[in-house]
């Protein structure tokens, strides 16, 4: 589910297709998506057992651990391209504003978060020409707790009583 309006529209990554662009602002801390629609998980080992496995490596998605979704009907979601300078962070299938974010910006995260461990992309990072290879999961999670605490804990992002409850 994506929380703010948004429209997909061609991106301004050369080379990504279509991104996911906001039409309000998100304030740091603020969650851009969250799971709504999560009907199965599978291992990496049962993905990579599909029939089709290879044709499905796009629409598939680390959550947790080595649990993964494979969504071939390619919600909008989906049009959240890459970045290794993300505005987004990607922590257990949440998206995260990085920062604050204006109405016409594209929502990007970091890819590595998704993939396998090891999992190497099949393009490269727009802006610095690197590869794209998915962290371990010891990895992936510290390194997105770590942001998560900094932009939640930090005093920009304001909690109101409506938030908790």
């Amino acid at each position: 589910m994506i929380l703010p309006k948004y429209h997909v529209a061609p991106s301004l990554i050369p080379g990504a297709g279509k991104g996911l662009f906001l039409d309000e602002p998100v304030a740091r801390g603020r969650l851009v998506t969250a799971p709504d629609d999560i009907r199965k998980v599978y291992k990496w080992d049962e993905v990579e057992a599909l029939p089709n496995a290879q044709e499905l490596l796009a629409a598939t998605v680390r959550w947790f651990e080595d649990r993964y979704t494979v969504t071939p009907e390619w919600p909008d979601e989906c049009y959240i391209n890459h970045s290794f300078a993300p505005n987004g962070l990607w922590h257990l299938g949440f998206v995260f504003a990085l920062r604050d974010l204006v109405p016409g910006e594209e929502i990007t995260v970091d890819y590595r978060h998704l993939l396998a461990p090891g999992q190497k992309e099949d393009f490269v990072d727009a802006t610095t020409g690197g590869e794209i290879i998915g962290h371990s999961w010891a990895e992936s999670l510290a390194l997105s707790s770590a942001q998560l605490h900094e932009i939640v804990v930090m005093p920009r992002f304001a909690q109101s009583s409506a938030d908790c409850g």
